[in-house]
């Protein structure tokens, strides 16, 4: 059963949104300096790389991280192609054979280099989001840094996923994935209070 992994490597080379706190790593112990064993310390933002936002990210009233329902995060996905456009349109979305589809993935290929971070990615239309809500879809993943513009300070999107009950993956690599159905598995962390989480993605062909 081939597997796709579709999470982004994160190293001190990982761009992070702007503002957000890059990649770190400290050794505090090394077998070479006469250590039993070798321990880092990483510090990050949980919104680097490949990750879940919790809804507290985008609503005060939201839930955290470690309240999510996990069953949202494993089960059969969609990979969608998407066509080089600023939005996810609500006519894009219509146009959408999604019935039966829980999870849906964005292949937008607008952010091919993780060590860049370019404005210029593709994001989604809230009135999309609201759509496919309505279809019963409960999971929108996407390969970008976010379901809004770079230079939203509104996010109307987010606020359209909270409005909906929709759950977010950001960041993902789907490059080498064709358009189809899948396994999709991505768990978020049991990181308690957060506002996000790395995840470690893949999907595995049915």
């Amino acid at each position: 059963m081939k597997i796709y992994d579709i999470t982004m490597p994160i190293s001190a080379q990982t761009a992070p949104f702007p503002g957000d706190t890059p990649f770190g790593q400290e050794w505090v112990l090394t077998m070479r300096e006469g250590g039993s064993c070798n321990v880092s310390k990483i510090t990050m933002s949980p919104h680097l790389g490949t990750h879940a936002d919790a809804p507290y990210h985008y609503h005060d009233q939201g839930a955290t991280t470690e309240q999510a329902d996990l069953n949202l995060y494993i089960g059969e996905a969609l990979v969608v192609d998407v066509p080089s456009m600023p939005l996810v349109t609500l006519e894009f979305v219509q146009g959408l054979d999604v019935t039966g589809v829980q999870r849906l993935l964005f292949k937008t290929s607008s952010f091919p280099d993780p060590h860049v971070f370019s404005t210029n990615f593709t994001a989604i239309a809230p009135e999309a989001a609201l759509y496919l809500a309505e279809q019963g879809v409960r999971l929108i993943g996407i390969d970008t840094p976010s379901v809004d513009p770079a230079d939203s300070k509104t996010l109307d999107a987010h606020n359209a996923f909270f409005q909906s009950g929709l759950h977010i993956l950001e960041n993902l690599r789907l490059d080498a994935v064709p358009q189809g159905r899948y396994e999709l598995i991505a768990l978020p962390l049991h990181l308690v209070g957060s506002d996000a989480s790395p995840v470690r993605a893949i999907l595995r062909q049915l």
